[in-house]
């Protein structure tokens, strides 16, 4: 199950809407088989691994990161394919928490004769696809809140300048969680103060994520690097300068989510991302949308890189908000993995309750 898990990674940047699933397949001690599921409208795993192993596939042991699909898709069900083959066993590592099959390629399987278990380093398997299992049970995608500061906390000095805090060995790990990242999200004041790109700069990048503005008022530049290249929306709750006609011909898809406050409305933009088939989501902005994420308890996990600079009691902080009167208000985190990067310090931490 182990090299089942190595080989799901082989699709961590491309999968998406699906979800990164591995296969191996074992007789008589030998591995005889093994696939992973790299990109949507290909082979599974197991059809994969299934070819492999040929007519050898028959009573052999299967290892399997996700339970085998029972549905037809853009390709047809690995169950039919595995009933097919006459496995003897299937190993599963996580129920499939997609409601087309949730257990009901679990009970086929057993149906059939072929004997089935499940749970094998399920914690593991459901980290690899935390984003799928997040769209699949609460209709929303998981959202990691990236945020580069000073040891001090400052993400920006006070007239806006925040390039750069951290060192390059840090900006280039942040290319990795892009590229795993179905979308990329930010704010206008990001993108009137920096014009950002926000692209995947690594080499043999075959997936550009979809790009998010949350922009209130749509005061999106149309020339705005953000807007090259296509795969742009724009969430708004107002367009006072009647500028949809020319951000729609500058190729951006905008999308007017208005909540009771006048404000974009964040987690039915969320929502919406979740129909489209997003996973997970990178926010990458400043302190206004960041707290105002973390104000709607919308932020999963953050990913903190703290550069060895001290920056100041005038410079820009983390997250907007109110300001609390007592501790209790303060949000806890737990924090599940730190090490260096480069001469900065990235710290991963999960919100332990609602903010």
């Amino acid at each position: 199950m182990t090299l089942a898990l190595q080989l799901a990674e082989q699709g961590l940047y491309t999968t998406t809407p699906n979800p990164r699933v591995g296969c191996v397949i074992v007789k008589n001690h030998q591995i005889i088989g093994q696939g992973a599921h790299l990109k949507a409208g290909e082979p599974h795993a197991e059809v994969l691994a299934l070819r492999k192993a040929g007519t050898n596939a028959k009573g052999a042991d299967v290892y399997v990161t996700l339970e085998p699909c029972n549905h037809h898709g853009r390709t047809p069900p690995c169950v039919d394919a595995l009933i097919q083959a006459g496995v003897g066993r299937v190993v599963v590592a996580m129920q499939d928490p997609n409601p087309l099959v949730a257990g009901n390629g679990i009970q086929r399987l057993q149906a059939n004769g072929i004997q089935v278990e499940v749970g094998l380093m399920a914690s593991v398997a459901n980290a690899l696809n935390i984003g799928f299992v997040s769209r699949m049970t609460r209709g929303l995608p998981y959202v990691r809140c990236k945020v580069a500061a000073s040891l001090d906390g400052k993400t920006a000095l006070n007239n806006g300048k925040s390039q750069w805090i951290t060192s390059d060995p840090a900006r280039q790990d942040v290319q990795h969680w892009r590229a795993q990242s179905c979308a990329i999200m930010t704010g206008i004041g990001t993108v009137l103060a920096d014009n950002p790109s926000m692209t995947v700069r690594l080499p043999n990048t075959t997936r550009q994520p979809l790009r998010v503005i949350v922009d209130g008022h749509l005061q999106t530049p149309a020339d705005a690097k953000l807007l090259q290249n296509g795969q742009t929306l724009i969430a708004y709750a107002s367009d006072p300068n009647h500028q949809v006609g020319s951000l729609n011909a500058a190729g951006a898809d905008c999308l007017h989510l208005p909540d009771k406050n006048a404000r974009v409305d964040l987690k039915a933009l969320l929502a919406n991302l979740a129909q489209r088939g997003i996973n997970e989501v990178l926010l990458e902005a400043g302190q206004g949308l960041n707290g105002a994420f973390l104000q709607a308890g919308l932020i999963d996990e953050f990913i903190f890189y703290y550069a060895p600079k001290l920056m100041g009691a005038d410079a820009k902080g983390m997250f907007a908000m109110p300001a609390f009167t007592k501790m209790q208000q303060a949000i806890d985190l737990q924090i599940f993995d730190v090490r260096q990067v480069g001469a900065d310090i990235r710290v991963r931490a999960k919100p332990t309750k609602t903010a």
